[in-house]
C-alpha cells in the first residue's frame, strides 16, 4: 500500500456541528479546511460551501437564530478556552463581538424562540463560578443582564416554549449533576432533581408543552435512561430504557413534537427519531440510513420534518447528513476532503474484550495495519483522557497515518470510562485510581498473546488524563514499553489541582480526591514522584496556554526525568489543552513519528 506523510493525513477535513437557518433552506456547519474550524454555509447537498468566518483561531460552535438571518458563534484565543460569543450576519459578512469580556469564559445557552434574546453562563463575576445571563440580540458586553448568581459549574439546557424560563444544570462531577428551572423575570430557581449520592442528570430538554423536562439519568438504574420530570408534581417517569446500554442524549422540537435520542452501544451510536404522542410515549420512525459509527448533534429543521446530524466512523471522516425524520431517508450534504488519500485505504477496528486482574472484561478497539507480519508489528496503546471519557469508533487521521506506517492501534476503555454504566465509571475513583493503570498492564498481556504483535515494540500514548495514564504505566510497569508519548498530561495530581483553572478545581477533586483530605495519596500516585522508574524514552508535548493542565506539569516532568532517561519536550506557545492549529499539529505529529521511528521503527517510508 502506498504511504503518505503526516502532513497529507492532517489535511483530511471534518465537517460537523450543523444548524438550520430560518426557513430551513440553508445550514451552517464547522469545517477545518483552513487548518482550524471556521463557519461555513451550504444551500443544497453536495454544493460548494461558502466560508463565513476567516480567523486564525478555532470556532467552537455556530447556532442560527430561529427567526432572523444571523447566527451566533463562539471563539477563544490561543486555546485558552475563554470563549467569546459573536453574531454573524452571513448575507452582509458583518460580525459583532457580543460578549467582549476576554478574561471570562462564556458557555452558550441558546436562542429564545422569537430570536430576540439569547442566554449564556459566564464566570465574569467570579473566576471560580458561573452565573446565568440573558442578553438582547443587539446588546453587547456588559449590557447583558445577570439573572442568576451561581456558586458552581453552571450550564443551560434551553428556553421554555414560552421563553419565560431556562433550564439550569449544575455539575459537581461527571457522574453527579442537578437540574433547576429558572424563572427569568422573578429570578426564582426551582430545584427539580434533589438527590443523595451521585446521580447523573444530563441532556435536559423542555417538553413541547413546557410542563415537563426530559433528560437522561441513572437515578434508578446503573445506566442512563430517558426520563421525564412533571414540573407540576415533581414526579419522574421512565420513557425509554437503554437496557445494558446508555441513553446518552435527547433533543426535542417543540412545535412538531419530534424527538431524537441516542444509545451508546459499546461506543457505537444508535439513533432513534420519533414523535411524542403522549408525555411518556414515543412513536418511533424508521432508523436513519447512516454509516455505523458515532453520530449526534441533531438539529431539527424549522418544521421538524428534517434533522441535520454529524456522522463519523473509524474509516469514515466526519460529515453532515440531513435526514427525513419520518422515513429515515438520508442525504450526505458535506464532502469534507480526504487530501487525495483513497477512502478505501482507511482501516476499521475490531471491538475486543480482554481479561484484567479482577476477572472483568475490558472493552477495547484493536486495529491492525493492512500488512501485519507475524511477531513484528509494533503497537501504539492510545489511552483516552477524561477519565470519564470513552474511546469510540470515530475517524482519526493520526491513527490512520500510523496504521499506514505499519503500527497497530490499541484503544482501551479501562475502568472509569464513560459509556458502560455508573458502577463501571466509579471503579477508578480516588483510592482505586491505580486499578485503571493495572488494566493497561492487562492490555499488554493480551497484546503479548497476539500473533501479529512484537512485544518489544509497545508504545504508550495519551493526552490530558491519558497523559497521566501514559506516565503511570511507564512508572508502574517500566519494562513493558519501548517508548512513551505524553500530550498535555498530568504529572502530579497535587500541582495539577493547585494550578488548574479555578472553575475546574472542585469538579476535578470530585474524581481524583481533594487537596485537603487526600494530598498524601495524590502524592503517592503522581508519576512525578516515581519518575526515576521510567526506562523507555519519553516525548512530552504541551500548550503554553493550557487552562486545564498547566504547562508547568510538562516543565517539571522533563526537568526531573532528563537526568536518567532520554526525554524530549515540545511546547507550543499559541496552543492550550491540545493542538488546534494545523501547522502545530503537523509539527507535533511529525516529531512524534520521527521519535517513534527512531526508538521503535517499522521500516516503512512515506511519499
Amino acid at each position: 500500500m502506498r504511504a503518505y506523510d503526516i502532513e497529507r493525513y492532517l489535511h483530511i477535513r471534518s465537517a460537523y456541528g450543523a444548524s438550520f437557518a430560518p426557513g430551513g433552506e440553508r445550514i451552517s456547519f464547522l469545517m477545518d479546511t483552513t487548518g482550524v474550524p471556521q463557519v461555513w454555509t451550504l444551500d443544497e447537498p453536495g454544493a460548494w460551501p461558502e466560508q463565513q468566518t476567516f480567523y486564525d483561531e478555532r470556532v467552537t460552535f455556530a447556532s442560527w437564530s430561529p427567526e432572523n438571518p444571523e447566527l451566533v458563534f463562539g471563539m477563544d484565543e490561543g486555546g485558552n478556552e475563554r470563549a467569546q460569543l459573536f453574531r454573524l450576519e452571513p448575507d452582509t459578512g458583518v460580525i459583532t463581538n457580543l460578549t467582549a469580556t476576554p478574561d471570562a469564559k462564556h458557555r452558550w445557552g441558546g436562542w429564545s424562540h422569537d430570536g430576540e434574546r439569547f442566554a449564556f453562563t459566564s464566570n465574569r463575576r467570579d473566576n471560580a463560578v458561573f452565573d446565568v445571563y440573558v442578553q438582547g440580540r443587539d446588546e453587547t458586553g456588559d449590557e447583558a443582564e445577570l439573572v442568576h448568581e451561581g456558586d458552581g459549574w453552571l450550564s443551560l439546557g434551553g428556553w421554555s416554549p414560552d421563553d419565560s424560563k431556562l433550564i439550569v444544570q449544575e455539575a459537581y462531577s461527571n457522574f453527579d449533576q442537578d437540574v433547576y428551572v429558572l424563572d427569568i423575570d422573578s429570578g426564582e430557581l426551582s430545584h427539580i432533581t434533589p438527590h443523595e449520592g451521585t446521580v447523573r442528570y444530563q441532556s435536559p430538554s423542555w417538553g413541547p408543552d413546557g410542563e415537563s423536562i426530559y433528560m437522561v439519568s441513572d437515578r434508578e438504574s446503573d445506566t442512563l435512561e430517558l426520563v421525564r420530570c412533571d414540573l407540576a408534581t415533581g414526579e419522574f417517569s421512565l420513557v425509554e430504557s437503554g437496557g445494558d446500554s446508555e441513553v446518552e442524549g435527547v433533543g426535542i422540537d417543540h412545535e412538531s413534537r419530534r424527538i431524537v435520542y441516542s444509545r451508546n452501544v459499546e461506543g457505537y451510536t444508535e439513533l432513534t427519531f420519533g414523535e411524542l404522542t403522549a408525555p411518556d410515549r414515543i412513536d418511533t420512525f424508521p432508523a436513519p440510513d447512516i454509516p455505523k459509527g458515532v453520530s449526534g448533534g441533531a438539529s431539527f429543521s424549522p418544521d421538524g420534518n428534517r434533522a441535520a446530524i454529524t456522522v463519523t466512523a473509524s474509516a469514515n471522516t466526519a460529515n453532515v447528513y440531513v435526514l427525513d425524520v419520518t422515513t429515515g431517508e438520508t442525504t450526505r450534504w458535506t464532502h469534507a476532503a480526504t487530501a487525495g488519500i483513497p477512502e478505501d485505504s482507511f482501516v476499521a477496528p475490531e471491538l475486543i474484550h480482554y481479561p484484567t486482574f479482577d476477572g472483568r472484561k475490558i472493552p477495547a478497539f484493536f486495529t491492525l495495519p493492512e500488512e501485519s507480519p507475524t511477531g513484528e508489528t509494533p503497537v501504539i496503546v492510545d489511552i483516552h483522557g477524561g477519565p470519564e471519557a470513552q474511546r469510540r469508533p470515530s475517524f482519526s487521521s493520526v491513527k490512520q497515518y500510523f496504521l499506514s506506517r505499519g503500527y497497530a492501534y490499541f484503544e482501551p476503555n479501562v475502568r472509569g470510562s464513560a459509556g458502560y454504566g455508573k458502577a463501571y465509571g466509579h471503579l477508578d475513583d480516588v483510592e482505586n485510581r491505580m486499578d485503571s493503570v493495572a488494566d493497561i498492564e492487562a492490555a499488554v498481556e493480551w497484546l503479548h498473546d497476539h500473533p501479529a504483535v512484537d512485544p518489544d515494540k509497545l508504545i504508550a500514548m495519551g493526552g490530558s488524563y491519558g497523559g497521566f495514564m501514559v506516565l503511570a504505566s511507564m512508572t508502574e510497569y517500566p519494562d513493558l514499553w519501548a517508548a512513551g508519548v505524553d500530550i498535555v498530561g498530568i504529572a502530579s495530581f497535587v500541582t495539577f489541582l493547585e494550578n488548574t483553572g479555578d472553575w475546574r478545581r472542585e469538579l476535578r477533586e470530585a474524581e481524583y480526591g481533594s487537596l485537603e483530605h487526600d494530598r498524601e495519596f495524590l502524592e503517592s500516585i503522581s508519576p512525578l514522584n516515581n519518575i526515576d522508574k521510567i526506562r523507555a524514552p519519553l516525548f512530552v508535548l504541551h500548550g503554553a496556554n493550557d487552562p486545564r493542565v498547566p504547562v508547568s506539569e510538562a516543565h517539571q516532568l522533563v526537568e526531573k526525568a532528563r537526568g536518567h532517561v532520554e526525554v524530549r519536550e515540545r511546547i507550543f506557545e499559541d496552543e492550550g489543552h491540545g493542538f488546534s492549529k494545523l501547522e502545530n499539529r503537523i509539527t507535533a505529529y511529525s516529531e512524534i513519528a520521527e521519535f517513534l521511528d527512531e526508538h521503535v521503527g517499522t521500516n516503512q517510508s512515506s511519499d
